[in-house]
């Protein structure tokens, strides 16, 4: 199965198994594991892995979303998004803490997901980083809150605006790497063996008063509204559809700004 979910006493262990795509989610991927994280709420943590040594999710699966917003025609549907963020959602309330290993890239989507995570371990060859500017892809506002408040304003900039991918090193400084270890997953189960033996009522309390502190700062409608507009206008754009089509045929994407 592409998502490979077993147990060790109270301890979830979900991993993505689609090495051969590096990992990468669609809408089905997305709905399969959360579903799996509903219907087992009582666990005591998680842990969220890539299979393989080379990405813990490289991100959406982009022949899909290409073949979903209808190649070079516009008018099809993006049936990831909506489906990614309910996941996002789901790990966020989830009221056990969820620990990503991260074995190897995490870029876009991949990022995304080890943002949302309560704690991240990695390899020393681990990699960072939101392509989207390459793509012609707009994050949603509140994945751009939720990596501006876990990194700072400035990195998210960085990350954002460049397209970079930060190494481990990079990551661990602006907090989106908090363990280092050569075998991130035996790492991630034995912490979440840790976790799983404290007391659940306190971390349900800890990590739902860290989700309210975060949320305080949430947009007011309007700004919302802004930018829900010029993330739809992103992915009806011709330069969405030329970063997909470029991406397929692995050559530099020529943008218009339109």
């Amino acid at each position: 199965m592409p998502i490979r979910w077993e147990f060790e006493g109270a301890v979830g262990l979900a991993t993505i198994d689609r090495p051969e795509r590096r990992n990468a989610l669609n809408a089905e991927l997305c709905d399969e594991l959360r579903g799996r994280l509903e219907s087992n709420a009582g666990l005591r943590s998680i842990v969220i892995a890539g299979s393989g040594d080379k990405a813990f999710c490289a991100g959406a699966d982009l022949g899909r979303r290409a073949a979903d917003v209808g190649g070079l025609e516009h008018g099809g549907g993006d049936t990831f998004r909506p489906a990614f963020d309910r996941l996002l959602d789901a790990i966020i309330a989830y009221p056990a803490p969820v620990i990503a290993s991260v074995n190897g890239a995490a870029l876009g989507a991949g990022l995304q997901l080890a943002v949302v995570c309560d704690l991240r371990i990695a390899t020393p060859a681990a990699t960072f980083g939101v392509p989207a500017a390459r793509l012609g892809v707009l994050l949603s506002a509140v994945n751009v809150a939720r990596l501006a408040t876990l990194v700072g304003q400035a990195m998210a900039r960085d990350l954002l605006l460049t397209a970079r991918v930060l190494d481990v090193n990079e990551a661990e400084q602006v907090g989106l790497v908090q363990r280092r270890a050569d075998d991130a997953f035996g790492a991630s189960r034995v912490l979440a063996a840790e976790l799983a033996s404290l007391a659940p009522l306190s971390l349900a309390g800890h990590k739902r008063a860290l989700n309210l502190v975060g949320d305080a700062s949430v947009l007011a409608p309007e700004a919302l509204r802004e930018l829900q507009n010029l993330e739809s206008g992103a992915f009806a754009s011709a330069d969405l559809q030329e970063g997909l089509t470029a991406f397929g045929e692995k050559r530099p994407a020529r943008f218009a700004g339109r």
